[in-house]
């Protein structure tokens, strides 16, 4: 789904908006930089569920969606992930 053919376009389209918005670079350069942060956060905290979880059998998929709400919402957004994959799912 993420082909080279669509991602590097994108990249570009990036990099490109950062060099036209000058000065407020700094402004969007620590959003994406807090961005990512929270996205590690994310996928950590899905990880340690993950192999902590393997014990009662929860499991729950790593993937864009599940880390960045496990980033953003943190520790109740990973909660409702374990409950919607094992309950609702």
């Amino acid at each position: 789904m993420l082909e080279p053919i669509i991602v590097i376009p994108i990249l570009g389209g990036l990099i490109l908006l950062l060099l036209v918005a000058g000065g407020t670079t700094n402004k969007l350069l620590r959003l994406l930089g807090q961005g990512s942060i929270k996205l590690v956060i994310g996928a950590l905290l899905l990880f340690f569920v993950n192999v902590i979880g393997v014990q009662m059998d929860i499991h729950v998929p790593i993937n864009i969606v599940t880390t960045a709400v496990s980033g953003i919402l943190g520790i109740p957004g990973l909660v409702a992930l374990i409950i919607i994959n094992n309950f609702i799912l």
